[in-house]
């Protein structure tokens, strides 16, 4: 049996030969998980088809790890047993494939996570908002301005920002609407998202929501002043 002593050995020294062999062939589960989180420590390259060959292990832990190290490693020979793994009985290992497809960056990867957004679990659907803002990708604007209309806050907090990375003028109007959402962290980020943005014409409604904020959020106060002042000195340097 593979003690985890020896696994932090084979770590130290990027041992990846039998890392692999204690992924391929080791009875006991814990030592193949930490094995597959390893070779995504040390980004090794040469562990790409093996992790992807777990992807199908029946321990969802072990295929949490090799899912995770797969995003860590970036190879894009991953991207399309990753999207097949959104698909995922454990919803644990959806957010991690999600996650990890957002890492590698591989635009096939968008309409697959545009439609986890459908995901039963709040903690998947906030990966993917994430992963979108993170991928740029246009497509995703549609989808991501719906999810302004989901109830908890921080789905919609993190919604706006990723709106704001994308950075298209088709979503400055929303995120004006997103100014007056009841929730304190939404109003924040959707300033600092038009701040990302820097569309001048935003300026007039950050101007109203902060007369009309009278000193209730000094942090939101601060977020509109910042955001006003970076378009603004855009502006400038536009002229």
């Amino acid at each position: 049996m593979v003690s985890i002593s020896d696994l932090e050995k084979m770590r130290d020294k990027r041992d990846i030969p039998n890392l692999i062999k204690v992924l391929d062939v080791t009875e006991d589960k814990k030592a193949r998980e930490k094995a597959a989180y390893i070779l995504g420590d040390i980004r090794a390259e040469e562990a790409v088809k093996p992790l992807i060959s777990v992807l199908k292990d029946d321990h969802w832990p072990i295929r949490k790890a090799a899912t995770l190290s797969l995003g860590r490693i970036g190879d894009k020979r991953a991207v399309e047993p990753l999207i097949k793994v959104l698909g995922d009985d454990y919803w644990h290992v959806r957010e991690t494939a999600v996650l990890a497809l957002g890492a590698i960056g591989d635009k096939r990867a968008v309409e697959p996570i545009i439609m986890a957004l459908k995901d039963g679990s709040l903690n998947v659907k906030c990966e993917v908002v994430d992963a979108l803002g993170v991928l740029g990708d246009k497509r995703a604007l549609e989808p991501l301005m719906d999810i302004l209309k989901e109830e908890d806050y921080i789905l919609r907090a993190c919604t706006v920002t990723s709106l704001g990375k994308i950075g298209d003028n088709l979503a400055v109007k929303v995120l004006l609407n997103s100014l007056e959402d009841e929730n304190f962290f939404v109003r924040v980020n959707a300033a600092n998202a038009l701040a990302t943005i820097g569309d001048e014409t935003a300026l007039p409604a950050l101007q109203e929501a902060l007369d009309n904020s009278k000193g209730e959020s000094r942090e939101f106060e601060r977020a509109l002043k910042e955001a006003m002042n970076k378009i603004s000195v855009r502006k400038k340097k536009k002229a």
